[in-house]
């Protein structure tokens, strides 16, 4: 048996990895890749194997750099089951559609420009019609149960990273592999911690924060309710950028337990973000995957996301009324990384006025919007337009739903060490991967090894 890394090597985004059997080829993740636009569109647009080879594909979780470019490995001749849990099917129904209407108003933007000009048109890299075929192929299957898929035995658990998500685990002829997926934290709120899986003779192990230790999540309330006191106070507005899936979520989560404690004043607060709306619905629709603490709001008689103050913005127009808003209010909305999205006619807006804050919640990945403010460069482009950055900006790391480097290698030394022969670190940036070598061989790991895209190893 074989694995080869194609996606999700020596950064975070893309994730691909190839498991080879026989003549069986099981596809662990198919997800888009994000960073410069050329760069993009040539690696989401040319996989580096047949798609009609592949035999079998799991996804650990919904977030599109996981699973955002399947639509397009149907497209391009997969006919194999799609493996997941059923929260997660749910959850990339709606964040396929969401990205297939991006790439189409792209190429339509594109192809207005390229008209003009005599060029060729482009096509988008799929579409609304490729995205409901993909969901033909799915199949939804809940935790601790055994699957077969050809000689691939499976088995997900709980990741303990965003609803749904999961570890897999997988046996072939006597050898187990573990795939993390995204690894969560303990203690985080809404979902619960992430399952322990001890027996693996491989262990292929995202390491985003793998070089980074988060603050206490016990530290977030306390945090978070001195930034908006004080933003309240100079009458400033508080724009998060966040994801739609999870952390839109967990903010939500936090201020209902504010303003529930009297903790912060009662000012308005705009989700501005149909998709994250959507998102949220399905995690209203699926409490038996919450953590007991959520599960206790809830036989409280209370909504978990939901408060008074707390409305969800629809439309275009709502959106842009935001924007002539004159009194302090929180404005949650995407992307995350401020790379696309409502959330940029919010930053275009907010980011000369010394009284508002961007707080970034998310990791940043290198060469995003949401990077460049957190480095604090002083003049940012949005739009093609150059801004002078005068507003607050603060990282509060403590939201990340990974787990940082104390929690990935505590997750290692609680598993079987005399078994375990390598771990592979994906999904990282160089110097995080890097930061992981050394502490793994200390806990008794044999081997450990940072795979580059297209690097095989006989497993």
């Amino acid at each position: 048996m074989k694995i080869r890394f194609w996606g999700g090597a020596g950064t975070v985004t893309g994730s691909k990895h190839l498991l080879t059997c026989d003549r069986q080829r099981l596809l662990l993740e198919c997800g888009l890749f994000q960073g410069h636009r050329d760069e993009a569109e040539y690696t989401n647009r040319n996989f580096p194997f047949k798609a009609r080879d592949v035999s079998f594909v799991v996804l650990s979780h919904a977030h599109i750099d996981h699973c955002g470019n399947l639509p397009n490995l149907v497209k391009r001749g997969f006919r194999g089951t799609v493996l997941m849990t059923p929260v997660t099917a749910a959850l990339t129904r709606i964040l396929l559609l969401d990205s297939a209407r991006i790439q189409e108003a792209d190429a339509d933007y594109l192809n207005r420009k390229r008209r003009k000009q005599n060029e060729p048109l482009r096509e988008p890299l799929y579409t609304e019609t490729d995205v409901e075929r993909s969901f033909d192929y799915f199949s939804a299957e809940g935790y601790a149960r055994k699957h077969r898929l050809g000689k691939f035995t499976l088995w997900l658990h709980d990741a303990g990273h965003i609803l749904g998500s999961a570890l897999v685990d997988i046996e072939v002829d006597g050898r187990r592999i573990l795939f993390t997926g995204d690894l969560g934290r303990p203690k985080v709120p809404i979902v619960r911690d992430p399952v322990l899986v001890s027996e693996t003779d491989y262990l292929v192990m995202e390491a985003t924060y793998g070089n980074r230790v988060h603050g206490s999540y016990a530290d977030v309330a306390n945090r978070l309710a001195e930034l908006i006191n004080r933003v309240y106070q100079r009458g400033g507005r508080i724009i998060i950028p966040a994801f739609a899936v999870e952390r839109s979520q967990e903010v939500v989560y936090n201020l209902r337990c504010l303003r529930e404690a009297g903790s912060i004043p009662a000012m308005p607060v705009f989700v501005d973000s149909p998709l994250a709306s959507r998102v949220t619905e399905v995690y209203r629709n699926n409490p038996q995957y919450y953590d007991d603490e959520a599960l206790s709001v809830l036989d409280a008689g209370r909504e978990p996301l939901d408060f008074p103050e707390l409305r969800y913005v629809e439309t275009v127009e709502e959106s842009k009324s935001l924007n002539d808003f004159t009194e302090p209010c929180i404005i949650i909305s995407a992307s995350g990384m401020c790379e696309a999205g409502r959330v940029l006619h919010h930053l275009k807006h907010a980011i000369g006025d010394p009284r508002n804050l961007v707080l970034l919640v998310s990791f940043q990945a290198q060469h995003t919007l949401g990077r460049r403010l957190q480095e604090g460069q002083p003049v940012v482009r949005i739009y093609g337009e150059e801004f002078e950055r005068r507003c607050e900006v603060v990282t509060m790391d403590e939201f990340s739903a990974h787990a940082d480097r104390n929690g990935l290698l505590g997750y290692v030394r609680q598993m079987n060490l005399n078994r375990l022969k390598k771990v592979f670190i994906v999904h990282a940036e160089p110097d995080a991967a890097g930061a992981m070598v050394e502490p793994l061989r200390e806990l008794g790991v044999r081997e450990v090894i940072i795979p580059s895209v297209g690097d095989e190893y006989e497993l």
